[in-house]
């Protein structure tokens, strides 16, 4: 077998050993890196031509990503080294010794570009040591030390950029779409890394589905929701033909997304019929105060087989919701945390309270591609 990559030939007759396969990804990475060393000094010199501007590119960055097929932070990468790989000469040297490689390089010109006080030697012993993803790490260190002030200035400039926009597609779904600072974004993911953790056995959701339900709990935890429903009596009760239940903030509801929201949430109702408001009132069906104490001792956690979130992070599900006349007595409530209280009422669950043992259950009637039943 014969491979060609401009012009380096690879013949292969016999299959390689793993020490084999790995010594030439190791020749083979080392070129590239040459060849992007090189790319980068060419690339420098482009910028310093009009010809991007006289072919109608904005920028020579922009022009090198459209044209050599790259994002703009590699094309940007490539010009910054290209412009500055002189001033660093041992660098230079040790990656063609195959002892740094280009991610090394590109670290160290940025870091050189971002302090007004800068030594080679210091940085390369450090960068010899480990990976470019460490030696990144490091060089943070190393420029909070050269200029503190110009880092803390950095940092603050991140918070003010701090960006989340949301908009909603035709189905009610919120698309979002931001960015945050370090530290923000450490926070974020700090409160949701918990929160995504697989909540037993039976829980085969992916790690962006454990992280979307993850938001979506923090945001329902952070607050006791306060529901403002617009609906008619019959969507209320769950009948059929009625029409859907509107909420602030979103599109039409279904009766079953009211109903798992008003189990442990205050409801303003708007009750309207044939287009006339017919009752504006408060009911509250919060379980709060002893009731929630009673019910957090007695269940610990959530009560779906196989689910250990804190009773803090639970609801408290009535078994027979108080809009079909059930009590808010502590022999109708459950605890269940925010997936599985889902999966009771939009997602077509049936669960089945057992004094003798764990609770009972049921999946749905129908497949629509919901969780598999953790028993």
């Amino acid at each position: 077998m014969v491979i060609m990559v401009s012009g380096l030939e690879i013949v292969r007759e016999a299959p390689l050993s793993g020490r084999e396969m790995g010594n030439q990804l190791v020749d083979l990475r080392h070129q590239i890196d040459l060849l992007e060393l090189a790319f980068s000094r060419r690339a420098a010199e482009f910028a310093e031509s009009d010809f991007y501007d006289e072919d109608g590119s904005v920028t020579a960055i922009d022009w090198i990503r459209i044209n050599c097929h790259m994002t703009s932070g590699a094309a940007a990468n490539s010009v910054a080294v290209g412009e500055a790989f002189r001033e660093l000469p041992e660098t230079v040297v040790a990656m063609g010794q195959n002892r740094v490689g280009f991610a090394h390089l590109v670290v160290m010109v940025r870091t050189a570009n971002a302090v007004t006080s800068f030594d080679e030697t210091v940085l390369l012993a450090k960068a010899l040591e480990c990976s470019p993803g460490k030696f990144f790490h490091q060089c943070r260190h190393y420029r909070h030390a050269a200029d503190p002030k110009g880092y803390a200035a950095e940092q603050a400039g991140l918070v003010e950029n701090r960006r989340l926009s949301m908009s909603t597609w035709e189905d009610g779904s919120l698309l979002l779409s931001g960015v945050l600072d370090p530290v923000g974004g450490a926070a974020l993911r700090t409160a949701l890394e918990p929160l995504a953790r697989r909540s037993g056995a039976h829980d085969d959701r992916c790690l962006e589905r454990r992280q979307a339900d993850a938001l979506v709990e923090l945001a329902s935890h952070s607050q006791t929701t306060s529901l403002q429903v617009t609906s008619s009596v019959e969507t209320l009760l769950g009948l059929m033909g009625a029409a859907a239940a509107e909420m602030e903030f979103s599109l039409p509801v279904s009766s079953k997304t009211v109903e798992r929201l008003a189990c442990d949430c205050s409801v303003t109702r708007i009750l309207m019929q044939k287009s006339v408001a017919i009752d504006v009132g408060r009911s509250k069906r919060v379980v709060s105060g002893p009731a929630r104490k009673a019910l957090a001792a007695r269940d610990g956690h959530c009560r779906w087989p196989g689910c250990e979130r804190p009773a803090s992070w639970s609801a408290a599900h009535h078994v027979v919701h108080w809009v079909h006349g059930g009590s808010t007595d502590l022999g109708n409530l459950v605890l269940l945390c925010h997936r599985h209280h889902w999966m009771v009422h939009e997602g077509g669950w049936q669960l089945v309270k057992s004094e003798a043992g764990p609770m009972l259950t049921i999946p749905p009637t129908t497949d629509f591609g919901l969780a598999r039943a953790p028993n």
